[in-house]
């Protein structure tokens, strides 16, 4: 009974962890201006969404958008940054969110129009 209380615990606590991590679960590019929607269970200063960023494919930071407060009644939530992006579209792109506890989400491929 230990053994299998022991084995749930394993795993589901990083199902737990992960569920935390900030999501881009949108993105839009119009004149030089990239729109990045983020969900993230911000509960306040002590764990919140705190930045966004833009990667070409090769991994180099286009831009990097930082979040000065928490969203804690604003789910999910869109910010802006102004960015040029090489060449004329579509672009391919990674964009990743930054938390106050576990840092950087795993970047997602986005096809920019």
């Amino acid at each position: 009974m230990t053994r299998i209380l022991c084995a749930l615990i394993l795993i589901i606590l990083p199902l737990r962890v992960l569920s935390d991590v900030p999501q881009v679960v949108g993105a839009s590019y119009v004149s030089g201006r990239l729109s990045v929607t983020i969900s993230h269970p911000d509960t306040g200063w002590d764990h919140y969404a705190d930045a966004w960023e833009v990667l070409d494919t090769n991994g180099n930071s286009l831009g990097i958008r930082e979040l000065a407060h928490p969203h804690v009644d604003e789910q999910p939530f869109t910010r802006s940054l102004s960015v040029t992006l090489p060449g004329d579209g579509p672009w391919d792109v990674l964009i990743r969110a930054r938390d106050s506890v576990h840092g950087w989400s795993e970047p997602i491929p986005m096809t920019l129009p």
